[in-house]
């Protein structure tokens, strides 16, 4: 029998979350505002409410991919991302600079984690 699988605020394109198994993938999660930490704050905080949606939260995070848009950012997404990671549970993590979705994105966040 197969594993079911759940979709947390499913659109037209994409999900904001898919859930198979014990396993959680997220979107790729951008966030507002004019600078890299702005964005990246509320890009996290859309990533602990995914993650409590799917029941889960930052301390299951068992990977996240980043992509900035430039990498002269790098020290100031780390700021956010520092004062924001679960400090006893940190996850595998990859950073890399990628021409976003629209020049207005300074950085994306991809999150997989597991279930509570």
């Amino acid at each position: 029998m197969s594993t079911p699988i759940q979709r947390i605020e499913p659109g037209t394109r994409m999900s904001g979350a898919v859930i198979h198994g014990d396993t959680i993938y997220l979107a790729g999660q951008v966030g507002k505002g004019a600078d890299v930490t702005a964005q990246s704050q509320s890009a996290l905080a859309e990533v602990e409410r995914l993650l409590a949606l799917a029941g889960s939260d930052k301390s299951r995070i068992l990977s996240c991919t980043i992509w900035l848009a430039d990498m002269a950012d790098f020290a100031a997404m780390n700021a956010v991302w520092d004062a924001w990671i679960d400090p006893a549970n940190p996850p595998a993590r990859a950073t890399g600079e990628a021409k976003l979705a629209t020049p207005d994105f300074k950085v994306e966040f991809m999150v997989i984690a597991a279930k509570a």
